[in-house]
């Protein structure tokens, strides 16, 4: 009986996971791991399952504890060293000091964003982050989220945001500068 209704909510349910993963991750082939994994957890779990939900409802939840588990484990492995040199580049609110700026950036930034060859390059520089620092940037500065709604989504402390992004805004300057203004 647990075999057939698993089995028919595999299913009913696969994609619908799957678009889901796919839009909080933004790798299909971790995101199809996520979905095995809500299943296998869902399998594990079956006793559990009092009907207070729909079957969609409770695996969309496990699918977002595994999405939270996955940040969560990403957070925990050695990103980039030396707190001092990110404290160096940025002020209090995260905006560039002024004798760091990135150098022939500020002439035309106004137009960057309409050049093809510079969105070109950003986004490989972008696709080289650690995906947790993509999405925090993502988030941050493409989706216009607040920071706690970032830090919310993503399942990390504030301090943790704010590391993460002075990173990835270094690492990214460094990969549009050798990319783009060389």
């Amino acid at each position: 009986m647990r075999n057939q209704i698993i089995e028919s909510w595999v299913n009913q349910f696969t994609q619908d996971l799957y678009v889901r993963a796919v839009s909080k991750v933004s790798d299909p082939e971790l995101a199809m791991d996520l979905v095995q994994d809500t299943f296998l957890a869902a399998v594990e779990k079956f006793s559990t399952f009092k009907g207070n939900s729909s079957p969609k409802t409770w695996l969309l939840s496990i699918l977002n504890h595994k999405i939270i588990d996955h940040y969560r484990g990403k957070i925990k492995q050695p990103i980039y060293p030396g707190d001092q040199i990110v404290s160096d580049f940025f002020d209090e609110n995260g905006d560039w000091l002024p004798e760091h700026q990135p150098m022939g950036w500020h002439e035309n930034n106004e137009n960057l964003l309409d050049n093809e060859a510079f969105l070109s390059v950003l986004t490989k520089c972008m696709d080289a982050l650690p995906d947790l620092w993509k999405n925090c940037i993502n988030l941050k500065y493409m989706l216009d989220k607040k920071s706690e709604e970032v830090c919310q989504e993503l399942g990390i402390t504030t301090s943790n945001y704010w590391q993460i992004s002075h990173r990835a805004k270094l690492q990214l300057r460094a990969c549009i500068e050798k990319n783009c203004l060389t």
